[in-house]
């Protein structure tokens, strides 16, 4: 590594980490309706969007009412999209005269967006419109992050509340996300990368004759906006089809360290937030501290791994240093394996680079982040209460080690909230495990895989993955875009967005209703390092130890096949 790679690294965690206590507090004071910076300005709006709904922003909800305010909008956002895709060659903003997609396409699609997952088995400027990108799509970008905001906010008060049945509004809670936390920092963001050169226009697609005498069509639309709420809302679908290895999606150094960054400053807000709910910062600490290990931990062993000579070149008379294939050359090695670190730690799912190029090793660890259920960090709301569902399992282990009743922050876990729990742990092995191993026995779906062996199967297990922990990314090479594909992780999809968020707002609504015991000097502490580590132990050995054959077989049997010099 040079230098300038210790920089990046450097000024990457100091752009998430130091604003990071900041944002969380206003996200609290927003969350809860108390006085903030943007209230003079925003506040009248707010207001106004509730009469235009017809909202009570003064009435509270159950957990059963606010999950079917939640569902009700989720299946209205998955409809609306889905008919603005299939109608999108009759529409406006369409100067290529771009077709409908597809009905498989379109469900896969409106599916992806409404569920925070932005997988892609298209390529954006070559399939959609303006139309679909900005209202279509774009939209989505804001509410459903948005959705997982309000959901942490509801687990968060479900800690924190006692001896209640309300747990908040499911449309004051979507308002204030987008409107005082999405908006604001997306304006900024979309302002410097319109400045760093991204295009922002309605403009029709630029012709041009290469050297070559050849016709060339450039891309243009209103790109920035979207790529600024595709990172900090942790969506990550690309407006081009090469997503931020595109110059005109990431033109510069600077927009790659602002982009990358801006997956993770929300999420690693949204920790200190927790922290305000339950009066009690120290749960921050530990909280991020264990998703710092485990980040790190990742982040080294990409980085060695793309750093290392190709064996299979190890007997030929050449220098060799790190495998530049398929990385992005414009910022070496370091900038792609951050990124790729970086956006499956979140469920973001963005590139910088091609993750089917990477080592395999290098191409475990993103896949391994997305395993976990994305909980280092994670998408905005949902890699946070993801963690708290496993700082209540560690809790739950705790319980069972030393004889004692579990309980967190006072709240006693009980066999309903342990159910809960347990139906949680089954999202990702039924999306990843269950459905890849039925496309990969059918001999048409089996058909996309376009390489042999042990990375074929990572191309099929890494698309299954990476819908049901709802990233996005994919090994490019995987023929995704077939009917069975589409309808298979659109459904993985859903059942990885929903399978937690409806167990987490009845856990959420059971908790709120308990009575808060106080501390005492017996109370098993949840803030110090011992917990860290249980935690981090809980994490791997619970969420990552159910997908160690499915990973011997694909990267791990690669690496050694590669060793050997097979």
């Amino acid at each position: 590594m040079q230098v300038q790679d210790y920089g990046l690294l450097l000024a990457f965690f100091v752009l998430v980490l130091v604003p990071a206590p900041f944002l969380g507090r206003f996200i609290h004071q927003v969350m809860e309706g108390q006085r903030n910076a943007l209230s003079p300005v925003l506040g009248p709006l707010e207001r106004a969007c509730y009469r235009l709904g017809g909202v009570d922003a003064e009435r509270e909800q159950g957990w059963k009412t606010y999950a079917l305010a939640l569902v009700a909008f989720s299946l209205a956002s998955l409809v609306a999209l889905f008919a603005i895709l299939m109608l999108q060659g009759v529409l406006p903003l369409n100067p290529e005269g771009l077709p409908g997609l597809e009905w498989t396409l379109a469900f896969n699609t409106a599916v992806s967006f409404m569920t925070n997952t932005n997988w892609q088995a298209y390529s954006g400027e070559a399939s959609l419109s303006y139309f679909s990108q900005m209202i279509g799509l774009g939209v989505q970008n804001f509410v459903s992050p948005a959705v997982g905001l309000a959901v942490l906010v509801v687990f968060c008060r479900g800690i924190a509340r006692r001896s209640t049945d309300s747990i908040g509004n499911f449309w004051v809670d979507l308002t204030r996300a987008v409107l005082y936390v999405l908006l604001p920092l997306c304006l900024l963001l979309a302002l410097f990368l319109v400045w760093q050169g991204v295009p922002q226009t309605f403009a029709d697609y630029a012709h041009a004759v290469t050297l070559q005498g050849a016709d060339q069509s450039i891309p243009l639309g209103p790109a920035a906006s979207q790529i600024a709420i595709k990172q900090l809302g942790t969506n990550g679908g690309g407006f081009f089809g090469v997503n931020s290895a595109h110059p005109f999606e990431n033109p510069s150094a600077w927009s790659n360290l602002l982009e990358v960054a801006s997956i993770l400053l929300i999420p690693a807000a949204l920790v200190f937030t927790f922290g305000h709910y339950v009066k009690d910062l120290r749960q921050s600490r530990a909280l991020l501290a264990t998703m710092l290990v485990l980040f790190v931990i990742g982040l080294g062993v990409t980085l060695y791994a793309e750093y290392q000579p190709n064996p299979a070149l190890a007997g030929l008379p050449i220098e060799q240093g790190g495998s530049l294939e398929g990385k992005e050359s414009r910022f070496g090695i370091a900038a792609s394996a951050l990124w790729a670190v970086t956006t499956t730690a979140a469920s973001n799912g963005s590139v910088n680079a091609m993750h089917d190029s990477f080592s395999a090793l290098g191409g475990m660890i993103p896949m391994f982040n997305m395993m976990l259920g994305e909980i280092i960090f994670g998408g905005v709301g949902a890699g946070l209460y993801g963690m708290l569902l496993f700082v209540l399992i560690a809790v739950f282990l705790a319980g069972l080690m030393i004889g004692r009743s579990p309980e967190y922050l006072g709240k006693k876990l009980e066999a309903r909230e342990v159910r809960l729990l347990v139906a949680t742990l089954l999202v990702m092995p039924i999306g990843v495990l269950v459905f890849c191993g039925l496309a990969i026995s059918l001999d048409g779906p089996a058909a996309s895989i376009t390489n042999p062996g042990a990375h074929g199967f990572s191309q099929a297990l890494y698309a299954y993955t990476s819908g049901t922990a709802n990233n996005g990314s994919a090994f490019a090479g995987f023929g995704a875009n077939t009917p069975f594909h589409n309808l298979m992780i659109g459904l993985a999809m859903l059942i990885g967005r929903f399978g937690y968020i409806l167990p987490i707002m009845a856990i959420a609504g059971s908790l709120a209703a308990k009575k808060r015991a106080p501390l005492g000097a017996n109370s098993f502490p949840t803030h110090g390092p011992l917990f860290v580590t249980l935690l981090t132990l809980t994490i791997l050995l619970v969420g990552g130890l159910t997908f160690l054959p499915a990973l011997a077989l694909g990267p791990i049997a690669e690496h050694l096949a590669q060793l050997q010099g097979f």
